[in-house]
Order: C-alpha cells, then structure tokens, then sequence
C-alpha cells in the first residue's frame, strides 16, 4: 500500500454491501481486514466472553446521567471498574485497538467501530462512507438473510437507526453527515468493485 492514506475506514448503511467492499478493498491492497474481530480481539484484553461482548455490540449505554459524566468516570475509575458499563467497556477496548493497529505503521481496512472519529486526527487516513438506495438495501438483506422484503425493510430501518444512535452517542456527531468523511459512495450506482476502484482512484490521487 504505497500511498500516504495507509489506512481505509468504512461506515457503512446496513445492507450497503459495505462489509463486502471493505473485505474486497483489503484484499487488493494487500493488507489486514478488521471488522467483528476486534470483539473477539476485545475479548481476548478483556477476559470478558465473546458472546457476552458480542450483546454489547453496537449498543449504546442507557443512562443521560452516564452520558454526560462519561469523560470524567473513565479517567476516574478506570475502563475495568464496575462503573462503567459493559458498553462502554467495549467501545472503549475496541478504539484501544484500533489505536493500536494506526501505531503498528500497518495498512489496514476498518469496517465501523467509529473508527473514523478514533483516528479522525491522523493524517495518512481516508475515511468513507458507502450508501445505497433503500430499495436495494431492502433487496439485498432479504437475499442475505433469506427473509421477506417486508422483514428485511424494518430490519434496515431497526439497524440504520441503531448504527446512528451508537455514532452519534460515542462521537457527538452525526452519522452519515457529508462533512464528516473523505468519500461517500452509493454503491447502488457503482457496484461493489466500482466501489473499490473509486477508493483506490483516491487514495491514488491524494499520493500525488
């Protein structure tokens, strides 16, 4: 990966074929893929269980109250300490670990984890969004899942809005927002490959 942008992050709408196209990306570059294995790597620090972390996933913490003394009970008490929730926890050993892949001096292709906003601050990363048009999203989770249109249209909607609720809680900022990433793609109208040549036409572009 000869380029200064040496890592991709990937946010993506649920049934975007966003994941297809990081794993795809990561391929043709020549470097690692992380995804739902930083749980397991999470899991792996933490001592706490995959399936246990796997619940938490995603998942913002209940409480407004812990919200906004969120800043200062993890520098007070500590990610381990029982007040922080499980949530929390893993948000937190998972942007550890993401720190940890930028410091290896590694390429890489991270889907979701908020990784954008956790390395928002370094310069040799592109950060990109992919979308697509609701209809295909629909089509494509149905498919997939091997469910009905109609059981597939809420489970986007469901998802979307979770994926934006955990963003927008970590961050406090908006997911999906244009400002917010380097690229935003539909990848209805490009394709899965058509996605990836458009990433690395860019990375390849900002190299100059």
């Amino acid at each position: 990966m000869n380029m200064k942008k040496r890592i991709v992050t990937i946010a993506r709408q649920y049934g975007s074929r966003g994941r297809e196209i990081g794993r795809k990306l990561a391929e043709e570059l020549g470097v690692k893929y992380y995804d739902r294995d930083l749980i397991s790597m999470a899991a792996e620090q933490s001592g706490y269980s995959r399936e246990v972390l796997d619940s938490a996933d995603e998942k913002a913490a209940n409480s407004l109250l812990y919200t906004l003394a969120l800043g200062s009970s993890l520098y007070a008490h500590g990610v381990d300490s029982i007040n922080v929730p499980l949530n929390d926890k893993l948000y937190i050993y998972q942007s550890n670990i993401i720190k940890d892949v930028y410091n290896s001096g590694e390429g890489a292709v991270i889907v979701g984890r908020c990784a954008d906003y956790v390395l928002e601050d370094k310069p040799d990363v592109a950060h990109v969004f992919i979308t697509a048009d609701f209809d295909d999203r629909v089509k494509t989770v149905a498919e997939r899942s091997e469910i009905s249109e109609s059981k597939a249209k809420d489970r986007v909607v469901k998802t979307d809005r979770r994926r934006a609720n955990y963003y927008n809680y970590y961050t406090g900022k908006k997911w999906g927002k244009a400002d917010g990433y380097d690229l935003i793609i539909n990848s209805s109208k490009s394709g899965v490959d058509g996605a990836i040549a458009v990433i690395k036409a860019f990375l390849e572009i900002d190299n100059e």
